[in-house]
């Protein structure tokens, strides 16, 4: 089995673009010198135990060449979200054993506030003088100094994803399956040496690594970047770079469509995009405007299911397995399939045994499981199925349709979280009894986050103390805060005393309680009146979704 190193050895001596990034370029031999670069400042610096370095960046030329340093030196680099702040953030690189952290000067203050158990010479700033010597000292080495023995199963990246507890996973990806990844995209997809594949979305994130990089590095073609997602940069990107294909995830469709349309939008070389959670409205607008096709899909963050949605699939649906996939919905307490769905007029479920687990039967499945989490990846791997840990339902045509997220997750803006951190802040508001957080609908795609409260008794709640609550917590993730805040005289409650969120759920934001809203992100709270219901119900209709809402 080849590893990712095999691959970039092999664009060692090509001089075709590989990296494109603002006014910068990069054949593949630079990008592979680099990285060998840096594998060999890597391996003069490493210590015992895991090899792991933590990269905590921005999209960026620096980001690349540490993961090919990675590739080449045997070691993983852990994509730290910067999204993240305080102790969950340190949570993530003490987990996953970081014995280096490479970082800027812009996220260097996020790291000294961690108080990690480093010395100094384990965090390299890439902007700044000591960094740049040290890397001189080894700047040229030859691929035959470095390791040449490397196995396929040595871990290449941990990718972090959310738990129900907030406790984050990292879901290990070797130099093997990664290499897998890369000579199978670009079949996929059509791509070939001529293409260039853009990304705006963050490199912790496997889309950006495993959707647009890994196809260029088997058949050479060129990689543009750009630092953070910009709608109106978009358009300007794909024409600086000449890009023919780019990925998204979430909402970013969404926001470039939101730039002021211009009559030369089509002018530009893309072919299409691929993937995920854009509304099917979102698609054919996209397309009409931008003049490209897509390939839109439901992935699992661990890689081991792939829905790809055809041009034929109902609206609302996820699409049909992949080929060489065996997918069901299975009753997780029974470990017996669901009946098929049976669907209303507006595409609502009218049978709610139909909804399960979606799990992946045939052997075909390769998880490689979560670092130092026996636990969890027994959770998903067990039976000799994959368990996806979503939910899911399928009608009698075969079609698969998305219900939720069964341990308690939200993806806000592509990025995905577990409610228990924010419940665990937003508990420390002054006179908060107890709190539950849970996701609600967006009216385009994936989730908005919703809390409950609770208050002490005798106890009012002020929605603006709440704003400036929010505002000055500094472990509050920037995707974190409530959209919509209920207030409830009692907190439903199971038979066992927990918390109960299926009514929360159910009722949303339609509900006799009082509850405020942000009608924009950023906005102060205020009253949600009727016509903010008519107004929201009417986006959902507009926007396809109509059946999210029952």
């Amino acid at each position: 089995m080849p590893t990712t190193a095999d691959l970039l050895r092999a664009r060692a001596d090509d001089d075709h673009a590989g990296l494109l990034f603002e006014d910068e370029r990069y054949s593949w031999a630079e990008v592979v010198q680099a990285g060998a670069d840096r594998a060999a400042l890597a391996l003069a610096l490493r210590r015992p135990g895991p090899f792991h370095i933590g990269v905590l960046l921005d999209n960026q030329p620096e980001y690349v060449f540490w993961i090919c340093a990675a590739a080449l030196s045997g070691g993983a680099t852990v994509g730290i979200n910067p999204t993240r702040r305080g102790a969950e953030l340190a949570h993530d690189v003490g987990h996953t054993d970081c014995q280096l952290i490479v970082t800027d000067t812009a996220h260097f203050a996020v790291i000294e506030e961690l108080g990690l158990d480093l010395a100094a010479d384990r965090i390299l700033c890439v902007d700044d003088a000591a960094y740049a010597q040290a890397l001189g000292h080894h700047a040229g080495t030859p691929l035959g100094a470095l390791p040449q023995d490397i196995d396929p199963d040595t871990a290449l990246m941990l990718l972090f994803t959310s738990g129900s507890t907030g406790a984050p996973k990292a879901v290990v990806c070797s130099q093997g399956g990664f290499a897998g990844i890369c000579a199978n995209m670009p079949a996929r997809f059509g791509l070939n040496r001529d293409d260039v594949c853009y990304n705006a979305m963050p490199m912790f994130h496997g889309n950006a690594l495993m959707a647009c990089w890994a196809p260029t590095v088997t058949t050479g073609a060129t990689w543009a970047i750009r630092r953070t997602f910009s709608a109106s940069g978009f358009l300007p990107d794909v024409r600086q770079f000449g890009a023919t294909f780019f990925n998204y995830v979430g909402r970013s469709l969404a926001y470039i469509l939101a730039t002021p349309e211009q009559a030369d939008d089509a002018d530009n070389a893309l072919r299409f995009g691929f993937g995920t959670e854009a509304s099917d409205r979102d698609l054919i607008e996209f397309s009409r405007r931008f003049g490209c096709g897509f390939a839109e899909g439901y992935g699992s963050s661990e890689g081991q299911i792939n829905i790809p949605k055809s041009p034929d699939a109902p609206g609302t649906s996820l699409g049909k397995a992949a080929a060489g996939q065996e997918l069901i919905v299975v009753d997780p307490d029974t470990g017996e399939e669901c009946p098929r769905a049976r669907l209303g007029e507006h595409g609502e479920l009218l049978n709610l045994e139909a909804i399960g687990e979606l799990v992946r039967t045939d052997p075909g499945a390769r998880f490689e499981g979560y670092y130092k989490n026996p636990t969890a990846t027994a959770e998903r791997s067990h039976g000799g199925w994959y368990w996806s840990g979503d939910l899911a339902y399928r009608d009698e045509d075969g079609w698969f349709y998305f219900a939720g997220r069964g341990s308690d997750w939200l993806r806000v803006d592509s990025e995905n979280f577990a409610a228990a951190p924010v419940e665990r802040i937003i508990a420390r508001f002054p006179g908060v009894l107890v709190d539950a957080v849970y996701p609600v609908p967006d009216s385009r795609t994936a989730d908005q986050v919703m809390v409950a409260i609770e208050m002490e008794p005798d106890t009012a709640f002020d929605p603006a103390t709440l704003d400036q609550f929010l505002q000055m917590q500094p472990d509050l993730g920037t995707k974190w805060s409530p959209r919509y805040v209920r207030v409830i005289d009692r907190m439903p409650l199971t038979g066992s005393n927990k918390i109960d969120k299926k009514p929360l759920r159910a009722l949303r934001w339609e509900t006799t309680d009082r509850v405020w809203w942000r009608p924009n992100v950023g906005a102060p709270l205020r009253p949600i009146t009727d016509d903010d219901l008519a107004a929201i119900r009417a986006e959902f209709e507009a926007n396809g979704r109509r059946h999210v809402l029952g």
